[in-house]
């Protein structure tokens, strides 16, 4: 006697619970094998499982950031994975677009209109195609960095899509004799900017020093900065201040990093969920994160070195390699040096090549669960006949 259909739907369940999510084209070829597979990969209780099952979400393609020392070059979406690249919206449309940051799923894009001469603002969901416009910031800048993160309470990012978001905007501001740094916050629930808050007065040798550093480096900007709780960090280039973004009290702060001669800092969320950064110093990479000691004061501790034998030592520190980002909760950092890009595992500690050699300063990495449930595939299994 055959078994039952539901038994024989929970072993193939069990089966394909145990494919990996970093190479979907695994998932969509099973899911035409037949069509009671493609019923158990579109069920929303299997796709539940497979993601709380492989924990974080897979690093599914990068979005490279370069130098735009002759305007800013085409974006592209480069996938890691067997999928193809998804379209980056904007550039199709006959307008220059360039991204800005990308996290839980969704990509934050600056759009330029030729035909209304001005820019603009998008999220971009590569999954599901959704486009969310946003609103520009009302105040003037000069130079600004933004981040783009879920804004669902408790929310574990495994599943991030369609809901709601919010994006943070630190600027550099046009008036350098006052409230240098300002900033304000999206949020898609509302449709608004809230009100602008400014960093206040600066110390004046760190106001002499940003100023130096607004004059002489015009197209130095921040790199992602990493969101913990209700907080944005970014760090600023050349000095390596750190600006804190409290979204909950509304208020900005300046981080000091340690007393350490690294040119350039790329932060990022520890393992812990504590704040640190990693900066290369000619073939070692230094991890550091911030410890809270027993009067509630943070202090930076230096966590690890990683010998980088493969990238080769240079005299002047500002000409690389160096770190252009990480990928939350994969434990991946990626290397811009002469020979290309690399990642770095913090595991292993083993380094790959991922791209050709490029003016990258910044690397965004898409990470999503990119599962066989839309499009045509969710309507045949949604079809009556199964």
């Amino acid at each position: 006697m055959a078994p039952p259909a539901e038994l024989i739907d929970d072993v193939t369940a069990e089966i394909l619970l145990r494919l990996p999510p970093d190479e979907p084209e695994h998932l969509f070829r099973a899911a035409l094998v037949c069509k009671p597979w493609l019923r158990v990969l579109c069920d929303p209780e299997f796709r539940r499982r497979y993601r709380a099952f492989h924990g974080a979400p897979p690093l599914l393609g990068l979005i490279p950031r370069r130098q735009a020392f002759d305007g800013y070059p085409a974006p592209r979406f480069a996938s890691t994975t067997s999928m193809p690249d998804f379209p980056f919206p904007g550039v199709f449309d006959g307008h220059r677009a360039r991204p800005l940051d990308c996290r839980h799923g969704r990509v934050l894009v600056q759009v330029w209109h030729e035909r209304r001469r001005r820019l603009e603002y998008l999220v971009w969901d590569p999954i599901t195609g959704d486009r969310h416009d946003l609103p520009t910031p009302d105040f003037d800048w000069v130079i600004y960095i933004a981040a783009v993160f879920c804004a669902s309470d408790g929310c574990d990012h495994l599943d991030c899509h369609g809901g709601p978001f919010r994006v943070a905007f630190v600027a550099m501001a046009t008036d350098l004799r006052k409230d240098i740094v300002k900033a304000s916050a999206y949020s898609s629930e509302t449709g608004a900017w809230s009100a602008p808050v400014s960093l206040g007065d600066y110390a004046q040798h760190m106001r002499n020093a940003l100023y130096e550093k607004l004059c002489y480096q015009p197209f130095a900007q921040g790199r992602r900065g990493p969101v913990i709780g209700d907080q944005v960090y970014f760090a600023l280039r050349g000095g390596n201040e750190i600006i804190k973004y409290n979204l909950h009290g509304n208020c900005l702060s300046v981080i000091n990093p340690p007393p350490h001669n690294a040119y350039e800092i790329a932060l990022m969320v520890m393992e812990d969920s504590s704040l640190g950064f990693a900066h290369i110093e000619y073939c070692s990479l230094y991890l550091w994160s911030t410890k809270v000691d027993s009067q509630g004061v943070a202090e930076w501790v230096q966590r690890r070195v990683i010998k980088v034998e493969t990238l080769e030592p240079t005299v002047y520190p500002s000409q690389g390699p160096f770190v252009v980002g990480s990928a939350e909760g994969l434990g991946v950092i990626f290397i811009s040096a002469c020979a290309g890009l690399f990642t770095l595992d913090l595991k292993s500690e083993q380094m790959r090549k991922v791209d050709e050699p490029g003016d990258y300063f910044n690397v965004l990495p898409y990470m999503s669960f990119y599962t066989p449930d839309r499009g045509r595939l969710l309507s045949l299994a949604r079809a009556d006949d199964l």
